[in-house]
């Protein structure tokens, strides 16, 4: 009996990768997983398994993978859940971990759960450490693989950021990629664990800490096997970097559903939410506060305090970027005196120099440049700039004229500017320069409280 590592680093550093299953046939599951180990850039060693085949798209391909020869890293086994415990058996003497992405396990009723015991006790028996069953497995920007199973052009694939995704659910993790692909927004990693009879939130949570390509953590969250565990892995994690998660399962119809999902038994939300907050969790609400949350902390580590400066060229969405702000628990603080004096001085009468700054539609680029430099030597944590493309005096060159004072000031600086074609040109352009933006008051101030509530513990 080999002895199971609490170690999943390998999961995230593989060499060689074995597809238990694997199909010379489009559309099949293993023959989009082939598929994707290569577009991606995976440049260790692919070891297709099907006995019915001698060679699948130019590689040998094996009748099992202790035919193999050689110890390998990781079995992928995408085959009907009755060949699963077989294939687990083969290949638990060879591999140091697999991810079974079949399902009808746990999730499907008592013979399910039946296997899901049967691949624990092989687990256990080779000391393989299994991520499954009923899952996608890994998404990784830094390692180069990719185990999910939907084609590219289905489902976008973020480029690299500092943001990882735990997941159960694995249409959530596709569904949020294929979102933070469109929008531009990077990951390091995305893990779908599914039904997690093995590898879970815990084991990765304590892997994540001290990766040092991971800036944030995300989790979404159906139930916890050992509430215990989770608990201290996660305060570990969140005193190095923000830890949020978006807790699902809260109410009757949700817990009944999670259950026919991923067989999870979500217990009590009231547990959940004093286990978060126990831990130094940060509990988000759905897919929008999530890709906010995520645009920020890709870009900026979290600030020591609450205090917001905001500067419009438009009323109207300063009050209501001022109203989301305080909602949300933030500190619109009025300028300070000698602030307002010094700004005064350079601006016409008629502008509003309190916070929010109000530069009305007669703003010049020099002066939302004043503004923000002049408003961020004060004592802000940082600052909202909300920016419509309608005054005459703005120019596309505003983009830089801005982006030079926001890395210099080093705070963080949010661009809300919600409009159609030019404004959302003029976004781009921002997000290439690696300021981010968001298209409504709600979204900024979302992200701005995240900043604020995620501080290192």
């Amino acid at each position: 009996m080999r002895e199971k590592s609490s170690d999943i680093s390998f999961f995230f550093n593989l060499k060689s990768i074995a597809i238990v299953g694997a199909s010379p046939t489009p559309g099949k599951i293993s023959y989009v997983i082939l598929e994707n180990l290569r577009k991606v850039g995976f440049k260790g060693e692919i070891y297709p398994v099907n006995p019915k085949y001698k060679s699948i798209d130019d590689l040998k391909c094996y009748n099992s993978v202790s035919e193999i020869g050689k110890n390998i890293d990781l079995a992928v086994i995408a085959v009907p859940a009755p060949l699963v415990l077989d294939s687990l058996k083969d290949a638990g003497t060879k591999v140091k971990g697999a991810i079974v992405i079949s399902s009808g396990f746990g999730e499907a009723g008592k013979d399910g759960r039946k296997m899901e015991e049967g691949i624990k006790e092989i687990a256990k028996e080779t000391g393989i450490r299994v991520m499954g069953p009923n899952c996608m497995g890994i998404y990784d920007t830094v390692s180069k693989v990719d185990t999910f199973f939907v084609p590219s052009e289905r489902m976008g694939r973020p480029g690299k950021g500092g943001i990882s995704i735990l997941s159960q659910s694995g249409s959530f993790a596709s569904i949020i990629m294929d979102e933070m692909a469109s929008e531009g927004i990077g990951v390091s990693k995305v893990v779908s664990y599914g039904n997690r009879i093995d590898v879970g939130e815990s084991d990765c949570l304590e892997f994540l800490a001290g990766d040092d390509n991971t800036k944030a953590v995300v989790i979404y969250m159906e139930s916890v096997d050992d509430g215990r565990r989770f608990v201290e892995s996660a305060a570990r994690c969140a005193r190095k970097k923000p830890v949020l998660a978006i807790k699902v399962g809260k109410r009757e119809a949700g817990v009944s559903a999670a259950k026919s999902h991923t067989g999870a038994m979500t217990g009590r939300y009231e547990i959940y939410r004093a286990a978060f907050r126990k831990a130094g969790i940060i509990e988000i609400d759905g897919y929008e506060d999530l890709k906010d949350a995520c645009r920020a902390l890709n870009i900026f580590k979290p600030v020591k305090g609450r205090k917001v400066l905001i500067i419009t060229d438009g009323g109207g969405i300063g009050v209501r970027i001022a109203d989301a702000c305080e909602e949300m628990g933030l500190d619109v603080a009025t300028l300070p005196g000698s602030a307002q004096k010094t700004l005064a001085s350079r601006f016409p009468t008629y502008y509003s120099i309190i916070n929010p700054i109000d530069l009305t539609g007669s703003v010049t680029e020099e002066e939302y440049v004043a503004a923000l430099e002049e408003g961020l030597k004060n004592s802000y944590d940082m600052a909202i700039v909300a920016l419509l493309w309608g005054p005459p005096k703005l120019t596309e060159g505003l983009v830089d004229k801005l982006a030079e004072p926001i890395k210099r000031v080093k705070k963080p600086v949010l661009i809300c500017s919600p409009g159609g074609t030019f404004t959302k040109r003029m976004n781009r352009a921002f997000e290439e320069k690696g300021i981010p933006v968001f298209t409504s008051p709600e979204s900024a101030a979302r992200a701005a409280a995240v900043l604020a509530n995620a501080k290192s513990r």
